[in-house]
């Protein structure tokens, strides 16, 4: 409850949902949920067999798992162990037990084709295909029974009538023709149905299990212990009982336990698992490790700044797991399919009887055919197209240093055509130096320095930095200061020594009226060498005066001009908006190759460029790492944030990238285009089995038999398809962590 507004904030929970088949599951799961009093929002991956539910402070996890056994399946907290003891055989003896009970059911076909006439005894096929109908195959009545008790339908209870159906066909003809001559039973393509869909899940659970490999290795990366310094003595403790500002020894070839600030020592860290950086990381003191990372060669002392779940691993690995539970947007057309998929079927394997039955009065035929119906159309590969796709590209792109936050994300990221960078700290280094200090006449140079130094004290800005630093190089001393604030996208101002003064752009010397006289000239020139320019100005009552400039330089990034011409190769354009004045930044544009530049943009109309963007019939991704960026991030379709900037704009982003390297724009978008093409892939082959096998099923065209396999690998065959994307490897100079 919120104390302050009297209003309970929604609380997430997260379940592990057992027995789910297919997307009629997921759609009957998610409906229990919603009617759970006080539950405002459930997502059912399959998949990941997860439920993400939103619901007020006063559900409980015990309700919402009630919920979901009453609708027929088991469910458990996320982070809870399965109850009872697991089972020591492998998880492949069904099938393969199966399988061989099958194989001398089929033998008599198979062996047809080598001009062999056998045939097995009436009684033997029994006997073969009965424990394999009800014991090995006793899970399809088991689910099949609880969706009906839940007035629905799934993948399990298409095949407990379809293969009972054939079963019991061949039964009445066994008793009905016992001992006249030979007989075409039914026992082979109720078998070989029970085994194809086994192994067909098996095959699938083995699939959606390595989708998931980038989270196991993320999780893996977690050290269980750190060496903590206590009393000048090295002790060893549980990374549970390490606190923020405890000083942590990393020893050469050790993974680094926690997030911290190195405090002595110097080595290379190897971050590549955690930010898919490829080559080593040089650290010194002062620099900032990242838990999960492995020291090469040097003893590290570290001060903690983040344990357990505030770790930048841990994050990571939240994040990752977020987007994988989510549900993308074509996720939802497919479950409006999927609820209403298996009585639809239903219905047809009724009418096909009938229909069969009536033309040509042959019940025996039209039953099969029925059941051919009833197998072929599984919606089980409806329901894996999209989230195994998903689970895959995020997963890949985790593993080289783009974190998708959610679904939403990476579908919308396909469709980009216009990508908007801010400049500083994003294209270039963010790390400007003092380039040059002009004064006006009758101001000494030192004295510029000396006040523009006092102006900006306690700012954290890079020009902020620059100009501290080289008052501390020639030793200047610095006065202080009263009464300073901010001019957003323009400045700073204070009192120093009784006299009014502000250090700000060209913008706030023209919102002041100034002329800039003989600085004018050299400020213009230093602006055509793409320097950034900072005015030094006196805010005398009625008569302000310009005291000098200040000149900034910025390092393009290496990897800045084969991040835009990737873009460009994409078909994508690219635009800078930045608040540095028009010299400087059409000159790094030039440099970069960027179309189009909005230059002196103020913070808050970065978001108005990027809507007038999107008005314009543009899909657009905003890349930026300040919190001046935030609101930009949040106005485009798409938000791209640095981890290299701050949390805020992390937060507001859609994808953050965790190195500061521009290519991994281009990268995060190309891994988004080709997940869509995964899903739309998917969806296609999943859609085309049932619009292809149904009537074909219906016409008497396919055997139970051969729906059976066709049914078992489209599951197999989606989720294959969607594991591809394990193979893309992004922009050269990455790192394979595979």
């Amino acid at each position: 409850m919120n104390a302050a507004s009297g209003i309970a904030i929604p609380k997430d929970f997260e379940l592990q949902v057992d027995g789910m088949t297919c997307a009629s599951c997921v759609a009957r799961v998610e409906r229990a949920l919603l009617k759970v009093p006080g539950v405002s929002a459930a997502a059912v991956n399959l998949a990941t067999e997860r439920a993400t539910v939103q619901a007020l402070p006063k559900v409980t996890l015990t309700e919402l798992a009630a919920a979901i056994e009453k609708a027929g399946y088991s469910a458990r907290g996320a982070r809870e162990q399965p109850p009872g003891r697991p089972s020591r055989l492998p998880e492949w003896w069904r099938p393969l037990l199966s399988a061989l009970l099958t194989l001398p059911l089929l033998a008599p076909m198979l062996l047809q084709g080598f001009g062999i006439d056998w045939t097995l005894g009436g009684w033997t096929q029994w006997a073969l295909a009965t424990p394999i109908q009800f014991w090995i195959g006793w899970r399809f009545y088991q689910s099949g029974w609880k969706a009906v008790k839940a007035g629905a339908g799934n993948m399990d209870l298409l095949v407990a009538l379809g293969t009972s159906a054939a079963y019991g066909l061949s039964i009445y003809l066994l008793l009905r023709h016992d001992g006249h001559g030979a007989l075409h039973l039914y026992f082979e393509a109720s078998a070989t149905i029970v085994t194809l869909v086994l192994l067909g899940k098996w095959l699938e659970t083995r699939a959606k299990r390595q989708t998931a490999d980038a989270i196991r290795a993320l999780d893996a990366l977690r050290p269980t212990t750190a060496r903590v310094l206590v009393d000048d003595q090295e002790v060893s403790v549980p990374i549970e009982r390490v606190a923020v500002n405890d000083v942590v020894v990393v020893r050469p070839g050790e993974r680094i336990a926690v997030d911290g600030e190195v405090i002595a020592g110097a080595s290379h860290v190897d971050e590549s698992l955690v930010t898919g950086e490829s080559l080593p990381v040089s650290k010194a003191v002062g620099n900032r490790v990242t838990g999960g990372s492995v020291n090469a060669e040097g003893v590290l002392r570290l001060r903690t700044m983040a344990v357990g779940a505030e770790t930048t691993l841990a994050r990571v690995i939240r994040m990752v797991e977020s987007a994988q539970a989510a549900k993308a947007p074509i996720q939802r057309v497919v479950d409006r399919v999927s609820a209403v998929f298996v009585p639809v079927v239903l219905g047809i394997a009724m009418l096909t009887f009938l229909a069969w039955f009536g033309v040509s009065g042959d019940w025996e035929r039209a039953l099969v055919n029925a059941v051919a119906v009833l197998v072929i159309a599984c919606p089980c590969a409806l329901g894996l197209a999209t989230p195994t796709s998903i689970m895959a590209g995020t997963g890949v792109a985790a593993r080289r240093g783009i974190l998708i936050k959610d679904a939403e994300a990476l579908e919308v990221a396909h469709a980009v055509d216009t990508v908007a960078f801010d400049k500083t700290g994003t294209l270039t280094e963010g790390k400007p130096s003092l380039v040059a200090v002009e004064a006006a006449a009758g101001v000494g140079r030192s004295e510029v320095l000396r006040l523009s130094a006092a102006l900006q004290r306690d700012s954290e800005h890079p020009l902020a930095r620059a100009v501290r630093d080289r008052v501390r190089e020639e030793r200047i001393a610095v006065p202080e200061v009263r009464d300073g604030r901010a001019l957003p996208g323009r400045g700073v101002e204070a009192t120093v020594r009784g006299e009014a003064l502000a250090l700000g752009s060209s913008r706030l010397v023209r919102e002041l009226g100034l002329e800039s006289g003989a600085l004018g000239p050299i400020a213009q020139g230093l602006e055509q060498r793409g320097l950034t320019i900072s005015w030094l100005v006196r805010r005398a009552a009625g008569r302000p005066q310009l005291l000098g400039l200040l000149a900034f330089g910025d390092t393009v990034k290496p990897s800045a001009r084969q991040a835009v011409s990737r873009l460009q190769r994409l078909g994508i354009r690219t635009v800078m908006l930045t608040g540095d004045n028009e010299g400087s930044a059409r000159a790094v544009a030039a440099e970069l190759g960027i179309e189009e530049v909005r230059a002196q943009v103020l913070p808050g109309d970065k978001a108005a460029v990027v809507r007038e963007l999107r008005a314009a019939g543009r899909v657009v991704a905003m890349v930026g790492d300040g919190i001046n960026d935030a609101p930009a991030l949040a106005a485009a379709d798409v938000g791209i944030a640095m981890s290299t900037g701050t949390d805020v704009a992390m937060e507001t982003a859609g994808i953050t990238l965790m190195r500061g390297d521009p290519r991994l724009v281009a990268d995060s978008l190309d891994v988004s285009r080709r997940t869509y093409a995964k899903i739309r892939q998917g969806l296609f082959w999943a859609f085309a089995y049932n619009v292809l096998g149904i009537p074909l099923a219906a016409l008497g065209l396919l055997s139970p038999v051969i729906a059976g396999g066709a049914m078992a690998f489209s599951s197999v065959s989606v989720v294959a398809n969607a594991l591809t994307l394990r193979r893309w490897r992004g922009a050269p100079g990455g790192t394979d962590l595979g």
